[in-house]
């Protein structure tokens, strides 16, 4: 790539080895500047609208921030690789909207046909970019995400549809569904949950609590000052929100 210009590439991901990793291979291939790089969305997103950045390297499953999020939030500009662990609709997603990712772990021959693609794009216009980002949003939500989840009870599997699941909590070494009216076991760990149901649904709140966002009623403080969620469902269930993430349950509901 003698005499052509090197791609600005900013790299966020909340994993700070995932991050290392990239930016060293980035930067191997001769194509390629790193002007910056992040592990927490918030802060990757306030850097790359501060400067001129070619192309953002992103996780799609972050806390605080989903990498869909992050680009709701960006300002018209950078080209979008997004990298992923899972999922093989999202990668056959990103093929057919003509936006490029990367496959855990990443490989050196794999990152070169990116770069490619990146070199042809870079003469699209911006507006070319962001509609191909809102169809592969758009495509993402609907394709990868569970819209049920599945409880074994003896010989039988109940889908509970995830709309009626007011939260997932795991407890004593088991995670279950619940809903307005019941609890249903499943196989799944709340990890695993945090990755396969739609950020723009549910919300990790604590290490043991995701909440259907459209379930929350109110938040209000405990006794003890800890902010509390409480829920819709006839029980007026309330879920404790860890410190941690109370500053992004309120951005994520747009509070002050």
């Amino acid at each position: 790539m003698t005499g052509v210009e090197r791609l600005r590439a900013f790299v966020i991901d909340d994993e700070p080895l995932a991050v290392k990793r990239l930016a060293r291979m980035l930067e191997a291939t001769g194509r390629v500047e790193i002007v910056g790089r992040a592990t927490d969305p918030e802060d990757g997103l306030e850097q790359v609208a501060a400067q001129a950045v070619d192309v953002l390297f992103m996780d799609i499953h972050m806390p605080g921030l989903t990498g869909f999020q992050v680009v709701e939030r960006l300002p018209a500009g950078p080209m979008i690789v997004f990298t992923t662990a899972h999922d093989q609709h999202a990668v056959q997603a990103f093929e057919v909207n003509a936006v490029d990712y990367l496959l855990k772990p990443i490989e050196r021959e794999r990152l070169d046909r990116a770069l490619d693609r990146l070199v042809e794009r870079r003469a699209g216009t911006a507006e070319d970019w962001r509609s191909a980002l809102e169809r592969l949003a758009q495509h993402l939500r609907a394709s990868t995400f569970l819209d049920h989840l599945a409880s074994r009870v003896r010989d039988r599997v109940q889908l509970v549809p995830v709309d009626q699941v007011t939260h997932v909590t795991a407890r004593q070494r088991a995670t279950y569904a619940v809903t307005a009216t019941s609890e249903h076991l499943l196989d799944l760990t709340i990890v695993e949950l945090e990755r396969r149901l739609d950020p723009a649904r549910f919300f990790r709140i604590h290490r043991s609590t995701l909440v259907n966002v459209a379930w929350i009623a109110e938040l209000h403080p405990d006794e003890d000052g800890h902010l509390l969620v409480c829920l819709k469902d006839p029980r007026r269930t309330e879920l404790a929100v860890s410190r941690d993430r109370v500053r992004a349950l309120k951005e994520r509901l747009a509070l002050p």
